[in-house]
């Protein structure tokens, strides 16, 4: 694989495009290096489908330029085949076609070697599929057909458009395998749209953030995580809290972020001892369980605060001091 000198492996340059006169997608750009692994989120409507198809070449944006591999991306306005032959591209609604046998299926868009096919059908946990006919076949089985028909081109890049949307906690576990060894051990470099936040946050090196067909944010897991630009991009990524800095939790707020909120995540509040500095009162009002934690709401003053534990040792009604530790906060 040969890359150009002071040429990223995929490079958005000012993308843009309208659907039905309205932007989809507005003047993005961002570059991503060789198995880097980069996540888009965003919610409904945001323009990540529409991004991921024109980065495979199958939608021509209005204005601005790809490049893969040093080379420009051609939209299909441009070519008689849409796509590009090093991009694989996963569709939400993914297609299989009905009432064939999956090896046959498979076989029509093969480019590989008997053996490396085989690869990549251990890979994709499909090898006692192969016989059976695509109707015959759960969700998440089709699912993983369909990664492999893409891997079968021998993609340097692939996209994937919400790949753990609509399965089960079984199969959803087996496609995360599948993608985590695709990047492993085929060495191919994964941009995936995802959706749920704890898939994002526990794969990706870097994330997009994308708010009405705009990049709003871009930074690691942590980062956005503890550190979101605005409320949209913190509500993508869980509970959160946003109070008035006054009430007291927390250092006391600058000069410069007087007209901010405080803003921090359930498991940064702690309780503290009622002598605690920037410790406040409060009144545990009610208590809910999420299997592997709980989360107390407590009103203090006129606002509610939602906090994290393991166990709960807390009944309604309970009175609760709370503090804040220094390094989890932040304004908004």
């Amino acid at each position: 694989m040969v890359y150009f000198s002071g040429m990223a492996f995929l490079s958005v340059q000012g993308i843009s495009k309208q659907d039905r006169g309205i932007h989809s997608v507005r003047d993005i750009s961002f570059t991503i290096e060789p198995f880097q692994k980069m996540a888009i989120a965003g919610e409904t409507g945001s323009g990540k489908s529409s991004l991921l198809k024109m980065i495979a070449g199958l939608k021509q944006p209005d204005a601005g330029s790809i490049y893969f591999e040093g080379k420009r991306v051609l939209g299909p306005e441009e070519k008689l085949m849409p796509g590009h032959p090093g991009i694989g591209y996963l569709s939400q609604h993914f297609e299989l076609r009905n009432n064939y046998v999956v090896e046959d299926e498979l076989d029509a868009k093969n480019k590989l070697t008997p053996e490396a096919a085989d690869h990549i059908f251990t890979i994709c946990r499909i090898q006692h599929l192969l016989k059976r006919k695509t109707n015959q076949l759960s969700g998440g089985e089709k699912q993983r057909i369909a990664l492999a028909r893409v891997l079968i081109t021998s993609p340097r890049l692939i996209l994937l458009d919400e790949p753990f949307s609509n399965l089960d906690m079984a199969h959803k576990r087996v496609i995360k395998e599948v993608v985590r060894d695709i990047g492993e051990q085929l060495g191919i470099t994964p941009l995936m749209v995802l959706h749920d936040a704890h898939d994002i946050l526990s794969w990706a090196d870097t994330i997009l953030v994308i708010q009405e067909g705009q990049i709003i944010q871009q930074g690691s897991p942590e980062e956005i995580y503890h550190h979101p630009i605005n409320e949209y991009c913190a509500g993508l990524f869980g509970m959160y809290n946003l109070v008035d800095p006054s009430l007291g939790l927390g250092s006391l707020i600058s000069s410069t972020q007087k007209d901010k909120k405080l803003f921090f995540r359930p498991e940064d509040v702690q309780i503290a001892d009622k002598s605690t500095g920037h410790a406040v009162k409060g009144i545990v009002r009610d208590i809910r369980y999420w299997g592997s934690f709980y989360t107390l709401e407590i009103s203090v003053g006129s606002e509610m605060i939602s906090m994290q534990v393991r166990k709960p040792g807390f009944i309604k009604g309970d009175q609760v001091y709370l503090t804040l530790a220094e390094d989890s906060l932040w304004y908004l």
